[in-house]
């Protein structure tokens, strides 16, 4: 088992990776005799595969627990299943000790968090996370949001959990194109942070069923509390984990949802910033090669039409656009992320004709 402490003085908190943990979930809640009530919220297949066990395990315990089932997909960001999810705990006597348990990918916990952080102006919850880029990026950190007007995670707030509960078996009935997204995710960690991680997941994704998730799930986990802990609301250093996100986001909006995940937007977000990067000089050619050829060997989707207007529109409303000025991630060498405004309109439409070329 592994513990790893996200720092912020009263808000502090662990993040636990242990294999099993969900089947002793209720050894993590902050016990206390005046909750009301947990409230798991979850997807459909979630809820059969692990959630009924975790809830009669907290039944168990002596804990009332409510289920709140979501729709699948991305598309269930949005004010209505809010609003439906808040009518839900209104009608279930949930108060201000209810405590939310977010079980599922970055979907569940995006919304669950933002529940939590408006819920009676800020309830407790707990991050579960079940997909691979859940664990070792969306659950993490407190960033909490919702989709409006096909705007990715425009609404939103950071929400620190009370724990995030990381545990690697339930990557065993994950998809193989969820695992291929998470990877992206995985990849970006090295390509910011740790060059030589990043040497490492060039051996390890030529066999994507055999990589080794439980070593790479904590070494993510360690950069991004790391970070998290040094920047919480991201007005500095926390922007480098937008490495690839910018071109990724807008991609998604782009495409749909449905046709691209966002770990293999991400993905291919990367390929660009690094195309970018090299192209300005401070990623060599070595170095450029490395990631490029690391982020090859996963199966990502092929891209074969792109709208270049309906791509800048995207990202001019990006999140990361202040006073009109876009926050844009690069790398100064592999581990060395920086953040910078010196990124055109120009270089970033150049950088997308790289997507064409594999």
């Amino acid at each position: 088992m592994s513990d790893i402490i996200v720092d912020l003085n009263d808000r502090s908190y662990k993040i636990i990776v242990e294999n099993g943990a969900i089947n002793s979930f209720s050894n993590y809640l902050m016990h206390n005799a005046s909750v009301k009530n947990l409230v798991i919220i979850s997807h459909e297949l979630l809820m059969k595969n692990y959630g009924l066990k975790l809830k009669n395990n907290l039944e168990n315990s002596g804990y009332e627990v409510i289920e709140i089932i979501l729709p699948d997909g991305d598309d269930s960001k949005d004010l209505k299943i809010y609003n439906e999810i808040i009518t839900k705990m209104i009608d279930s006597n949930c108060d201000r000790t209810s405590v939310v348990i977010a079980l599922g990918g970055g979907v569940v916990g995006d919304i669950s968090g933002f529940v939590a952080s408006s819920f009676m102006r800020g309830i407790k919850y707990y991050q579960v996370p079940t997909t691979l880029l859940a664990m070792v990026d969306s659950s993490i950190g407190g960033k909490t949001g919702l989709n409006f007007s096909k705007k990715k995670n425009i609404v939103g707030s950071i929400y620190q959990p009370v724990s995030v509960v990381v545990d690697p078996d339930l990557l065993n009935t994950l998809p193989f194109s969820e695992k291929v997204s998470g990877l992206g995710e995985i990849i970006k960690y090295g390509a910011i942070k740790d060059r030589g991680f990043l040497n490492n997941l060039y051996e390890w994704v030529k066999d994507i069923e055999n990589f080794p998730y439980t070593k790479a799930i904590e070494r993510c986990c360690q950069i991004k509390a790391e970070i998290v802990t040094k920047d919480e609301n991201e007005t500095d250093l926390r922007r480098i984990l937008n490495f690839g996100h910018t071109i990724g986001h807008a991609l998604e909006s782009h495409l749909g949802y449905k046709m691209i995940k966002h770990g293999e937007a991400v993905s291919l977000g990367m390929k660009c910033s690094a195309w970018i990067s090299h192209k300005k000089g401070l990623l060599n050619t070595e170095d450029y090669n490395l990631l490029i050829e690391t982020i090859n060997r996963l199966p990502l989707p092929k891209i074969s039409a792109l709208d270049p207007e309906k791509i800048m529109h995207y990202i001019n409303f990006d999140k990361k656009n202040e006073n009109g000025i876009l926050n844009f991630i690069l790398l100064n060498g592999l581990g060395k992320a920086i953040v910078t405004q010196d990124v055109s309109s120009f270089e970033i439409l150049e950088s997308i004709k790289v997507l064409h070329e594999y």
